[in-house]
């Protein structure tokens, strides 16, 4: 069996050029990312008539963010690969990056966030990667400053790979500890492969804990409920990587102060291969 990820290096040093590359380029992979990313969407409940302002955490190269985009929320993303953000500065991502470790905690202003996020990130805390770190400290710091600069409605939703129970309780008790309240969702529990673990956590309000998917019959609802959900939106919007596509990012991208290329006839033009 392959070792695992966190097992091999500290993130910052096992996510390097390479290892940011393959995130950027390989098909399965990104595949993967965006499913679990949407997911984690899906499980925030957001209300879909307001744009909400979410923290990503964990951001690697951007993909979970494009979710958050392609749903017209604003994204902020947090890593501690430099390789992987450099990969998401030249995918030319809509969302702020900051490089920064999450077990030092988060640097934002109290009740900053509508939500959080985080795709295959959690699960680096569980180890001591220095003589300094403290994985239950990490956790703590961590959760505690998550809570402090999130609004008192908002969830954070981590998918991530516990190796085993003590792993999960020492999350779950320091989430708690820091002030949240919810639970572990496990998506698929009876699969080896599709099985997937959500934490859910929330700072306020009187929401249930959503339901873990699995059954046939939910399984059905969730596929019916995504297809229609792509054709409503698919109406009257332009196709991506289209004309109108491309103009309406460059405009938004205006809108926020960054440099962007002039507009020209040949904005959006296919290539036709030639030279």
């Amino acid at each position: 069996m392959a070792r695992r990820p966190e097992h091999l290096a500290p993130p910052e040093i096992f996510y390097n050029d390479d290892e940011a590359k393959k995130y950027s380029t390989n098909t399965r992979i990104i595949e993967i990312q965006i499913e679990m990313a949407e997911r984690a969407y899906e499980l925030l409940t957001l209300n879909e008539d307001e744009q909400c302002l979410i923290l990503d955490i964990g951001c690697g190269s951007g993909l979970s963010g494009s979710v958050l985009e392609d749903n017209e929320h604003i994204w902020v993303g947090v890593d501690i690969s430099k390789s992987m953000l450099d990969i998401a500065v030249e995918r030319d991502v809509a969302g702020d990056l900051v490089l920064t470790d999450m077990g030092d905690g988060m640097p934002f202003r109290p009740g900053t966030f509508d939500g959080a996020i985080s795709i295959s990130a959690l699960q680096w805390l569980c180890n001591a990667d220095k003589s300094t770190h403290n994985p239950h400290k990490r956790l703590y710091k961590f959760f505690s400053t998550l809570f402090s600069c999130l609004t008192r409605t908002a969830r954070a939703v981590f998918q991530f790979y516990p190796e085993n129970a003590d792993q999960i309780e020492m999350v779950t008790s320091q989430a708690m500890k820091a002030g949240f309240y919810g639970g572990l969702v496990v998506d698929y529990p009876n699969s080896t492969k599709a099985k997937k673990y959500f934490l859910v956590l929330m700072t306020g309000g009187t929401t249930p804990m959503p339901k873990a998917l699995g059954s046939e019959e939910e399984e059905k609802r969730i596929n019916y409920i995504k297809k229609r959900d792509m054709c409503r939106e698919a109406r009257g919007k332009p196709m991506k990587k289209s004309r109108e596509w491309i103009l309406a990012k460059k405009e938004r991208r205006r809108r926020q102060g960054r440099d962007t290329r002039p507009d020209t006839k040949y904005t959006g033009r296919k290539r036709s291969g030639k030279f």
